[in-house]
């Protein structure tokens, strides 16, 4: 390790919850917070069941992009939308426990909808999909079998299957050094 690897300013965080507006808000001013105080590499344990495609990727865009280094923990449930948030990690982990869950976009329409009301909702999903998956096929490497499922379902990836297919660098759990101090974002 350089020396500038054992003087960089490292600090501990959880993030959970529904990926919406809020979290948004709540990262943006977390990440506020750790440029002021100069951090470097931020260790951030993800805990989410997914939300809003367009809120996932606004973070995933400004985490991927932001001066620090994100390195991102799954120690329980990332899913839907919160697996690209979590692809914005530098370096990621998941504890041998946890899951993934990966699907296509999905709405429901108001019942009596018209058809242009419909054809609406079905270009937006599109689109969110071709914008999700862009982002997964730059970062994973699913077997065509995997592809398939998610064209059509939900596909449920284990630790060792997220190692495989690159979501993850290792299996290895959120730990943050005794005396650290830890954040819920």
């Amino acid at each position: 390790m350089s020396e500038d690897q054992a003087n960089a300013k490292e600090a501990w965080f959880t993030l959970s919850g529904d990926v919406n507006s809020d979290m948004v808000h709540r990262v943006f001013e977390a990440v506020a917070h750790m440029t002021e105080d100069g951090i470097e590499t931020a260790h951030v344990l993800v805990q989410s069941n997914g939300g809003y495609v367009s809120d996932g990727l606004c973070l995933y865009n400004f985490m991927a992009a932001s001066p620090i280094d994100f390195v991102m923990y799954n120690g329980g449930a990332v899913a839907s939308i919160a697996v690209i948030l979590f692809m914005a990690g530098t370096r990621r982990y998941a504890s041998e426990t946890a899951r993934f869950m990966i699907h296509k976009s999905h709405a429901t329409a108001s019942p009596g909808s018209r058809p242009d009301a419909l054809n609406i909702i079905v270009e937006g999903l599109r689109a969110d999909d071709a914008r999700t998956e862009s982002i997964l096929r730059k970062h994973v490497e699913l077997t065509p079998e995997q592809w398939g499922i998610h064209q059509y379902g939900d596909l449920h990836l284990n630790a060792r299957d997220a190692r495989t297919a690159r979501i993850i660098d290792d299996v290895r759990d959120f730990a943050p050094p005794k005396g650290a101090s830890l954040r819920n974002i």
